[in-house]
């Protein structure tokens, strides 16, 4: 592969190559493979860089471990806010968070907030609720339980506000490593007022963010605050510089904290069906809106009555305005986890991408997992049904909602690969691309060769030390997991449920190296 000014200018044989430019630089690869590099569509930096840099709970195997955790992480960290992600209780023997008495007994009088693992509730200790004005009377607020909806984002961007400018920029930076190292050359942070704020997001885009060392991984933004008219779409744009109105517009919560909004009740709370963020009013507005202003418009989506809402407002614009209105803006929706082959298939006639998370499957799929334990087993095994999206046109984009779940693509697409559901997975080849290409085509991105390497296309691209690339048929015969040689395509990593993903040596963005 030849590159001048940052594009691929030509692909072919060693020897033709050699021959065709002389006097270029060779870098030998030694056996690496070498890929279109990856585009993560959904992530959160400063989010990344403070779990990087902080307290990640992930770990936690108990109630109990959990705590500990805390209590060390305080103990090596004396006189500081303590801010902390990842913890999950669905997997723990007593299925149960700590209370805030349990905090404050490892804590103290010390501030703390420590998300849960999909961010939709948190614990919170006294000291840190008692430096929020009216967060008894939120929505969500419990005196004893981990906080969700009004209360969460209350409580959060109070404790937001003690982490020092040094310690947000750093976690910026450690973050925008993080996605270098992983092979990924462009993310979509999903901001909003609720999540970082908008100082946030306005030095995450700054123009001197690469300097020091810092690497050029391309930002696209997406701001999730509703809209009533047209102009305060346009302005909204103009005012953060983001890339479309959509990304986390929180519709609802998440299955974990059963704020995720239910048509039938939690299977293990059956007094609850969640939370309702945005009232289906407002969802059509802000469809709208951006449709007449020709901007993309997006939501956070995740339980059945949330999809159903959703569903409802865009065929409401589709009837008012026209299907070609609506398809040109590339309106997208993050997660769709419940999602109807009826509703899949208006979705995909009027062009509006999915957004989604293989991971969540990983970790919480199948029959004994936190999607069983909150649905039941049968209404669990239908969340993520990636092959029908993709079956009713429905274009996809892999991220991984980090810090939520992790950075490495390769991990993603392995889920993508090996859904917990039969017949919910997709080829290797197609969860290749929703990875690659799908994630430039959902950034609004028209250059049909951003994500492959062919002459013209941008030098974006990562080696990776990968093993033996698969050329197996699938059990039956039939070429159709993996890639036949006679196709002329190229092979991809073995991507099987206990194959290892490959590694990162370098990443090259638009012909400039920003990892290795």
């Amino acid at each position: 592969m030849a590159v001048r000014g940052g594009v691929v200018v030509w692909l072919g044989s060693d020897a033709v190559g050699r021959e065709q430019f002389p006097d270029a630089t060779v870098e030998n690869l030694d056996g690496g493979f070498v890929a279109p590099a990856f585009v993560d569509s959904h992530v959160h930096l400063s989010a990344i860089g403070l779990a990087l840099s902080g307290l990640d709970l992930r770990a936690a195997t108990s109630r109990a471990h959990c705590l500990k955790m805390i209590g060390d992480h305080a103990a090596a960290h004396p006189g500081l806010p303590v801010w902390g992600h990842g913890w999950d209780e669905s997997a723990w023997p007593d299925n149960d968070a700590p209370g805030t008495v349990d905090l404050d007994g490892v804590l103290g009088d010390r501030p703390a907030y420590l998300a849960r693992v999909d961010v939709h509730s948190a614990l919170a200790s006294t000291a840190l609720r008692r430096l929020v004005p009216g967060l008894a009377a939120a929505a969500g607020f419990a005196p004893e339980r981990p906080l969700t909806g009004d209360a969460h984002h209350l409580v959060r961007a109070v404790a937001r506000g003690l982490l020092t400018d040094t310690q947000l920029a750093e976690a910026r930076a450690a973050a925008l490593r993080a996605v270098a190292a992983s092979g990924i050359v462009a993310v979509h942070e999903c901001a909003g007022p609720e999540i970082g704020g908008l100082d946030d997001w306005l030095r995450l885009c700054a123009p001197d963010r690469n300097v020091q060392g810092v690497p050029g991984v391309e930002v696209i933004g997406y701001w999730g605050e509703a809209v009533t008219t047209p102009a305060r779409a346009r302005a909204l744009l103009d005012e953060t510089g983001a890339r479309g109105l959509a990304g986390d517009l929180f519709v609802d919560g998440a299955l974990g904290s059963r704020t995720a909004w239910l048509h039938e009740p939690y299977t293990d709370a059956p007094d609850r069906v969640g939370s309702c963020h945005l009232d289906p009013d407002a969802v059509e507005a802000h469809v709208r809106a951006c449709t007449q202003a020709q901007v993309t418009a997006g939501f956070h989506v995740i339980g059945d009555a949330a999809v159903t809402a959703v569903v409802a407002a865009f065929e409401a614009v589709v009837a008012d305005l026209g299907m070609a209105a609506v398809a040109r803006c590339g309106h997208r929706l993050e997660h769709l986890e419940m999602v109807t082959a009826e509703q899949a298939a208006k979705l995909g006639a009027w062009g509006v991408i999915a957004s989604v998370q293989p991971n969540f499957d990983a970790l919480w799929g199948g029959p004994t997992g936190m999607y069983a334990q909150r649905l039941g087993a049968e209404r669990g095994s239908r969340l993520n049904p990636f092959a029908l999206l993709a079956s009713q046109g429905v274009p996809l984009a892999l991220g991984s909602d980090a810090p939520v779940t992790g950075l490495d693509p390769w991990v993603s697409v392995r889920a993508a690969v090996n859904h917990r559901t039969a017949g919910s997975a997709i080829s290797p080849r197609a969860a290749f691309a929703a990875a690659t290409r799908g994630g430039w085509r959902a950034s609004g991105a028209l250059d049909a060769r951003a994500g492959t390497l062919v002459p013209g296309a941008p030098a974006s691209y990562a080696v990776w030390d990968a093993g033996p690339l698969d050329t197996r048929a699938a059990p039956d015969g039939v070429q159709r997991w993996s890639t036949d040689p006679r196709s002329r395509v190229p092979a991809l990593p073995r991507l099987g449920a206990g194959d290892p993903v490959p590694r990162c040596r370098q990443t090259v963005h638009r012909g400039a190296v920003i990892h290795g």
